[in-house]
């Protein structure tokens, strides 16, 4: 049997980091962000609405994005989330640690020669 780190867990590590990172080129909303996420990672990842929703109200109220709602015509209002100058920051400092943790996990991991 192979131990598998619960799902929650890894969404909560990885999850701000995911959805500033999908907000920084434009404005989304949560279930363009979701697909997203979904599809860039071949299914490997999935964000559902009782995860997503909340981690997104938790990024607005830090001030690291800023909500609005659009209504556009035939379709149902969305709301659309752009990265704030604060979230801006945070990404970056994120995507440093990121990178610095699968380096580390990465020397651990590889084999070593005899």
């Amino acid at each position: 049997m192979v131990a598998q780190i619960p799902e929650i867990e890894w969404k909560k590590v990885s999850g701000e980091l995911l959805i500033l990172s999908l907000v920084e080129a434009r404005p989304r909303h949560g279930y363009e962000i979701s697909k997203l996420i979904e599809h860039r990672s071949d299914g490997a990842v999935r964000f559902y609405a009782a995860s997503l929703y909340p981690l997104l109200y938790r990024l607005e109220k830090r001030g690291w994005i800023e909500g609005r709602w659009v209504e556009k015509a035939g379709q149902r209002r969305r709301r659309y989330y752009r990265l704030t100058p604060q979230g801006k920051k945070v990404l970056a400092s994120q995507r440093r640690g990121w990178r610095a943790f699968v380096e580390a996990i990465n020397r651990i991991t590889e084999v070593e020669n005899a």
